[in-house]
């Protein structure tokens, strides 16, 4: 028969608290090396007590290589993360500058009198006006420049 499935939430008195720890520690270790055994991989387990005792299992002769290996690992896994960010939003960034050369370049067109067609009367009357606007602004300059 198996066993029953257990309510995880924490265990108030302290000695079966203690005894539950050492049991699953045990357990925890023991699995740990059946992983490393049976699947040739490198296992590092870090275990901390409620008192702050430390417990520590490896595969390899010093934990440390392990250690060095996570954190080199997570270091290169975060630039590749950043590295994808920074892609996305040059990306972005990308497709919104294209997206404003286009409407810049529609407008020159509009300006020297090509894709009129296409124009509703109120666009083509704004258009007007800003070639209205744009030419008393190069007379303005021009006759400062004239008496200059």
């Amino acid at each position: 028969m198996g066993r029953g499935r257990v309510e995880l939430r924490r265990i108030e008195n302290k000695i079966s608290r203690q005894v539950t720890f050492s049991k699953r520690r045990n357990g925890l270790f023991k699995k740990a090396n059946e992983i490393s055994v049976l699947c040739d991989a490198q296992v590092a387990l870090i275990i901390f007590s409620t008192k702050g005792k430390l417990f520590e299992y490896s595969s390899d002769p010093c934990i440390d290589g392990i250690l060095e290996r996570y954190e080199r690992q997570a270091h290169t896994e975060q630039l590749a993360q950043t590295n994808n960010e920074s892609q996305g939003n040059l990306s972005l960034e990308y497709f919104k500058l294209t997206t404003k050369v286009e409407v810049l370049e529609k407008n020159i067109r509009n300006y020297v009198g090509q894709d009129l067609d296409m124009l509703s009367s109120r666009e083509l009357q704004n258009l007007e006006h800003q070639i209205d606007t744009a030419l008393k602004r190069v007379r303005t300059r021009k006759d400062t420049r004239t008496l200059l």
